[in-house]
């Protein structure tokens, strides 16, 4: 994927900027997730009980396991900026979870470009408006206002 310029990136402000390829929510990945995160809880790992305990059918992947998979699909999905020297979160603004994500489900991102800010240290502070879609479904996982922050070339 080709960089894009600061120029580019501020003239793409209120746009969908992107659409993430759909990506499969497996168990191993929900067990993964809460082994590091020690979040074991039996919505998540045990499918037999969330089958009969539950109204989701079986287990449902973790909110913040959907969150951390912005990154992953951010990079398959956006062009870096160009100058870009190194990239990190700066939090949420918003963080809105709408409707379970059951394991086996398809889910994907969309980005609309919020705002650019342009510092003169070479800090580029960009906020996007991201939904992830559910396959098939009406309502999303989640809508957020996410920021990050990228290091470019100080402006002189």
């Amino acid at each position: 994927m080709q960089p894009i310029t600061l120029d580019e990136l501020l003239a793409s402000v209120g746009t969908e900027v992107g659409v993430s390829p759909w990506r499969t929510v497996t168990q191993t990945m929900i067990n993964q997730f809460a082994d590091a995160t020690d979040d074991h809880q039996f919505i998540h790992c045990d499918p037999e009980r969330a089958a009969q305990e539950t109204p989701f059918g079986g287990t449902i992947a973790h909110g913040f396991l959907l969150l951390s998979l912005l990154s992953a699909m951010t990079f398959e999905t956006l062009p870096p900026l160009e100058k870009g020297k190194m990239g990190v979160n700066q939090g949420f603004d918003e963080v809105r979870f709408m409707a379970p994500v059951k394991t086996g489900s398809r889910i994907r991102a969309r980005f609309v470009l919020a705002d650019v800010k342009a510092r003169p240290s070479g800090w580029v502070q960009v906020m996007h408006d991201v939904t992830v879609e559910i396959e098939g479904s009406k309502k999303p996982a989640f809508t957020a206002r996410w920021l990050t922050l990228t290091f470019a070339e100080p402006q002189a």
